[in-house]
């Protein structure tokens, strides 16, 4: 199948989904094009069947801010007729399902036919979605996608509650690819962070208010009080000044590291021996999956699709949103030297569960079930 990838080329979950899956697809033979304002963060270009067109915005004096949405339709129109595409794949709603309505109706004034499947991801839906100001052009899109999927149970359920959805959503959960997360032999890098043998936690994240990050730094500060251990903080965004100010009143900046953005994670998660992700929400928690791959236990809320991602009491703890104490008490559980191997080795047999291979397929099935549907329809 010749295959168009619309997504965020950020750091964030959907645009690491995004560009994961196009890769995946293009090693099983599909052509891949992704099209999108930049290059997404994730994607080389080892593979002869993955392209990248980019999204050309302009800006005019009319124009307080530039109509992506238009010149993204418009490229989709392009990439579509001249690549011969068979499938458009947008992730995240908003606007990329809408645009994709309207590249779909442009190209069935010239007998084109594209069908579009939209992968919801989280914030599309349970942020961003609910604002009256995008709702009614949110549920147009959804509803006039031909296939759609959720990243997990929970987004959903959130988006029949809270959008008029006439059409089923399939749920196929986020993936991992464990040839790239995988435990690394990294002692170098761990004994220069802990050189007395101190347990390290980690934390990764946009910083957003959403992700509770000062949780961890709380968390972390009253495990210290037990054990020696360090904290690293992977990642960046608006809340980082307020974490960096935490630090410095809890005093405890001599053993946490703001390490900003990070492309290789998965050394860092390597020497990690516990993972943190105390979120408000969560549609899924790929950061937690990748921490897991890497053979590290999750302490996480039960907020979202969590409890779907981290086993309580087998691959981590599940624990109330804002519950340091609790937070606290089941890390030093996890731990303790005669708990921490089991922890891990579930973890990463959770994580195998997820591995790409085994979702890649179900995507498939979603194209070729769409395509199918299409041809009964014009036959």
């Amino acid at each position: 199948m010749k295959i168009g990838i619309v997504c965020y080329p950020t750091f964030g979950g959907s645009g690491v989904v995004a560009t994961e899956l196009g890769k995946a697809l293009a090693k099983a033979g599909h052509q891949i094009h992704f099209i999108t304002y930049s290059q997404p963060t994730r994607l080389d270009f080892f593979n002869e069947n993955l392209f990248y067109h980019e999204v050309d915005i302009r800006t005019y004096p009319l124009f307080e801010y530039p109509p992506y949405e238009l010149a993204l339709a418009s490229k989709m129109v392009d990439v579509a007729k001249y690549e011969k595409l068979d499938i458009l794949h947008v992730h995240y709603a908003i606007p990329h399902a809408s645009a994709a309505y309207m590249a779909k109706q442009i190209l069935l004034t010239e007998n084109i036919h594209i069908p579009v499947v939209t992968t919801l991801h989280g914030t599309d839906i349970t942020l961003v979605g609910k604002d009256a100001s995008y709702e009614p052009v949110v549920t147009f899109s959804i509803n006039a996608s031909d296939g759609i999927t959720a990243v997990s149970e929970d987004l959903k359920k959130d988006t029949y509650e809270h959008f008029k959805i006439i059409k089923d959503i399939a749920v196929i959960p986020n993936f991992i690819d464990l040839e790239r997360f995988k435990k690394q032999k990294k002692e170098h890098f761990k004994k220069a962070i802990c050189p007395d043998d101190e347990k390290l936690l980690v934390h990764t994240s946009n910083f957003r208010k959403v992700k509770r990050v000062d949780d961890v730094v709380k968390t972390f500060y009253k495990l210290r009080k037990e054990i020696p251990a360090k904290l690293l903080l992977v990642g960046d965004g608006p809340e980082r000044n307020n974490i960096e100010a935490l630090c410095r009143e809890l005093g405890r900046c001599e053993d946490i590291r703001f390490l900003g953005k990070l492309e290789a994670v998965e050394e860092v998660l390597s020497v990690a021996d516990l993972f943190i992700m105390p979120s408000e929400k969560e549609s899924f928690g790929l950061a937690a999956l990748e921490a897991m791959a890497c053979e590290v236990p999750i302490i996480s809320t039960n907020a979202g699709g969590l409890p779907e991602l981290n086993i309580n009491g087998k691959t981590g703890y599940l624990c109330q949103v804002g519950d340091v104490e609790d937070m606290t008490r089941k890390a030093l559980h996890i731990l303790d030297k005669d708990n921490l191997p089991k922890f891990k080795a579930a973890a990463l047999a959770r994580a195998k569960e997820f591995e790409v291979s085994k979702i890649m397929p179900l995507y498939e099935n979603v194209y070729l079930n769409v395509l199918d549907s299409i041809k009964k329809i014009r036959a």
